[in-house]
């Protein structure tokens, strides 16, 4: 049963004994897989779709931006305007860094590809991720990431706080240091940018796609996944 269905087991608690044909409860990522595990046991999986590597490739090498900033702040977005994108536009500025803007829910697939095609690197900004399609699509077009990972509470206001309270969470559920450079808001924001603009030549993004994240590999775990249910 999954992945994308219900976001937490206070849904359906009991499901398992309601439904004794469902034999495992998918869902996209490890942290939340970690949050479902006190109720579901072993029987709830993480497991992530496949990223079309052959759609999201690399583009021309004729950057005119250092960075996309790819705005998907879901919650109280005009409170995160001035007390984060704010601060990251000044810091930009400040050091005549060029930089443009997509925004999650209003762009097609090919219009991220075009900006990402004259973009150098994107800045990620998003409270939190279950598995995170778009920064993934974007790691495989071998642009690096400069993360907001702020960590803390899941704070889906459906369920926070008065339903369910878990930490911690991540925006980047996969990544390692290949990926780029992750930051936890406006404090610490210059740091890490110099951090990432000392080490962008040596990021190699999609790398991790193809290791981790193709359609064929995880077809394959999906295919593990049945085969193991069918061996029971």
């Amino acid at each position: 049963f999954g992945a994308g269905i219900y976001s937490h087991p206070v849904e359906c608690p009991d499901l398992f004994e309601r439904y004794p044909n469902v034999k495992r409860f998918l869902v996209p990522g490890e942290w939340m897989r970690k949050m479902c595990e006190p109720y579901y046991g072993d029987k709830v999986i993480a497991w992530p779709v496949g990223i079309d590597t052959t759609y999201w490739q690399p583009g021309n090498t004729c950057k005119t931006f250092d960075f996309l900033i790819y705005d998907k702040i879901r919650w109280d977005h005009p409170e995160q305007e001035i007390e984060l994108i704010h601060p990251i536009i000044k810091t930009l500025d400040q050091q005549n860094i060029t930089y443009h803007f997509i925004k999650y829910g209003s762009y097609t697939h090919h219009e991220l590809m075009d900006k990402l095609k004259v973009s150098k690197a994107v800045i990620f900004l998003c409270e939190h991720e279950t598995q995170g399609l778009a920064y993934q699509q974007i790691l495989a077009t071998n642009t690096p990431i400069l993360a907001w990972d702020r960590g803390g509470y899941w704070h889906d206001p459906y369920y926070f706080p008065h339903k369910v309270m878990y930490e911690p969470v991540s925006s980047v559920p996969y990544w390692d240091e290949r990926c780029g450079v992750k930051f936890t808001g406006a404090v610490d924001f210059k740091d890490k940018l110099n951090v990432f603009l000392n080490n962008r030549n040596i990021f190699s993004p999609r790398d991790f796609i193809l290791e981790n994240l193709t359609l064929e590999k995880c077809a394959s775990e999906f295919l593990n996944i049945v085969k193991a249910v069918n061996e029971q």
